[in-house]
């Protein structure tokens, strides 16, 4: 993958579904890594599924945004949780 800027701002678009009712909706974040924690650590899984993460007009799908936080230059301490065991 390209270098990825964390620092840069972004919209996360979660998933809509019709079996589940989310509160959860379109959000702005001052940085990137911001977006990827609230996505991998917050949201629940199912949502991360279908959810787009846009970052400087790039678009990321759920398995890019699973990347994108697991890469060794993410620069923010990752919550230990069982919701990231998914």
């Amino acid at each position: 993958m390209a270098i990825f800027n964390y620092g840069a701002g972004a919209g996360l678009y979660p998933c809509k579904t019709h079996r589940m009712r989310s509160r959860i909706r379109y959000q702005r974040f001052d940085s990137a890594a911001e977006a990827l924690r609230f996505a991998i650590e917050d949201m629940p899984a199912q949502l991360l599924r279908g959810s787009i993460l846009e970052v400087d007009e790039a678009r990321f799908d759920a398995n890019q945004i699973r990347r994108l936080y697991d890469a060794s230059d993410y620069p923010l301490e990752r919550r230990s949780s069982p919701l990231l065991a998914d």
